[in-house]
């Protein structure tokens, strides 16, 4: 007894429908956001040099600060006297971070002082520099000291002012954010739900393979819209942000370990092994996963000792491991291209299969180049530059760029699971004969269905045979 999919039973009509359904969804969520609180809050903290030739360690204070601030970053912009002066040069600075408590009290959040080097870039301005990050919050207010060693001797122009800026989350987007995800996660759980009772009469074995990767997928989906957010508001701690970090990495690698095995599983005859199969697949995404994890929990894990850790700037093995992970990602699209071409010039013709490729390919193929969109309005070209978790997180502008990656992978995973959930009709289409051609080139996966009285019958859907029987016993 197989379990039949509902995307055997849509028609044209439906199908436009579903994309048409997608796109409302995901404008909406989009619409949103663009009239929601700013993501970064920041406030200068100018600085007068007094056309001083010493530069003296500057004092700075941040703005006071909740739990619903998440975060904190002090960065600061070198302005000289000439605007068309073209400089690279190593800075280093000292960094020392106070936390002040409710009694006036400032201990120290590191009991040291932190020396650092940075790149100073000018062309027509100077670029930003990220002076320290907070991953957590334990205080209410910061008191930094930042100080430069022989700045003025690294250029001919005069500096004329250093302008540090404090940024942290808006508070209103933290709430907006609570409410989303609680929002995402409730969603979720219903349509998990509503998908597992969907199969209840079916074995497992009897699913097909997007069905049972449908029922991975949106537990992951579930974790990924992280249930356990609230935490880091209750919590002062990095662990909440971390396993934040871990449920979307472990999603997002879920999802493309997903792809590669559908397009290659749907064109496999008999059991799918997992030395040959599985193994290949979960190779090379386990290295993207392992990669992402890697730079993330070092990041996290050494900011708590040292807030001016940068692991981009101040690790000699970022390049190499930029280029393994570039590496391993050209290899998946590679083979995933491949098994894609395989995939549709072997099982074109094929009645329902070249259905079912078509559709996923479609759907995910705009799920990327919103995807693609998305990033390229972040980021505009900086999005292929080096990048690093602190410095990504202070681009975002409004809620709309938070909502739309989260709504759009929440929409996509719930298209998938309404057209491969089984029809109301399928326990009784599931009960009719099996084309045996077909059953060969998949054996549990497709629900291609012959009236069981007539075996000379041309492929037809389960309608079509139920419209059959219909009139015989009319007549009858």
């Amino acid at each position: 007894m197989l379990a039949p999919m509902r995307l055997y039973t849509l028609s044209k009509r439906h199908f436009v429908l579903v994309f048409v359904v997608f796109f409302i969804c995901f404008g909406l969520t989009v619409f949103i956001g663009i009239a929601g609180p700013n993501v970064i809050e920041t406030s200068v903290a100018r600085t007068d040099l007094n056309n001083s030739l010493k530069l003296k360690p500057f004092n700075l204070s941040s703005p006071p600060l909740s739990t619903y601030n998440q975060q904190l970053w002090l960065t600061c912009v070198v302005e000289l006297d000439q605007h068309d002066v073209s400089l690279k040069k190593n800075v280093t600075m000292t960094v020392r971070v106070l936390g002040v408590v409710k009694d006036g009290s400032t201990p120290y959040v590191n009991n040291q002082v932190h020396n650092r080097t940075r790149l100073l870039s000018c062309a027509q301005k100077c670029s930003e520099i990220i002076v320290a990050h907070l991953g957590y919050l334990n205080y209410t207010q910061y008191n930094i000291f930042v100080s430069f060693e022989d700045l003025n001797k690294l250029t001919t122009s005069t500096i004329q002012n250093i302008t540090f800026t404090w940024k942290t989350y808006n508070p209103t987007f933290s709430q907006v954010e609570i409410w989303f995800r609680f929002v995402f996660v409730v969603l979720t759980f219903m349509v998990t739900c509503l998908f597992a009772h969907s199969l209840r009469k079916f074995s497992m074995r009897d699913w097909g393979i997007e069905q049972k990767w449908m029922s991975i997928l949106l537990p992951l989906l579930l974790l990924y819209n992280d249930p356990f957010f609230p935490l880091s508001f209750l919590v002062n701690s990095w662990f909440p942000g971390m396993l934040d970090d871990l449920f979307q990495s472990l999603f997002l690698c879920a999802l493309l370990l997903f792809w590669l095995c559908v397009y290659h599983g749907i064109r496999v005859q008999g059991e799918r092994k997992c030395l040959t199969f599985y193994l290949p697949k979960f190779f090379i995404v386990g290295l993207l996963w392992l990669a992402s994890v890697t730079l993330g929990i070092w990041q996290t894990v050494n900011e708590v000792h040292d807030p001016t850790y940068q692991y981009r700037v101040d690790t000699g093995n970022f390049q190499g491991m930029k280029i393994f992970f570039l590496v391993v990602a050209t290899t998946y699209i590679l083979y995933l291209l491949f098994l894609i071409v395989r995939a549709c010039s072997e099982l074109r013709n094929m009645p329902y299969v070249d259905l079912r490729l078509k559709f996923l390919t479609a759907l995910t193929f705009v799920v990327l180049v919103i995807s693609i969109v998305i990033l390229y309005l972040r980021f505009g070209a900086q999005v292929l530059q080096d990048n690093f978790v602190a410095e990504l997180s202070t681009h975002y502008q409004n809620s709309a760029e938070f909502l739309s990656f989260y709504g759009l992978l929440n929409f996509y995973l719930y298209t998938l699971a309404f057209v491969y959930s089984p029809s109301k009709n399928a326990l009784y289409e599931s009960q009719l004969k099996d084309n045996p051609a077909f059953s060969m080139l998949n054996d549990s996966d497709d629900d291609v269905i012959y009236g069981s009285d007539y075996e000379e019958m041309p492929l037809q859907n389960g309608q079509a045979i139920r419209a059959k029987y219909k009139e015989e016993s009319d007549s009858d």
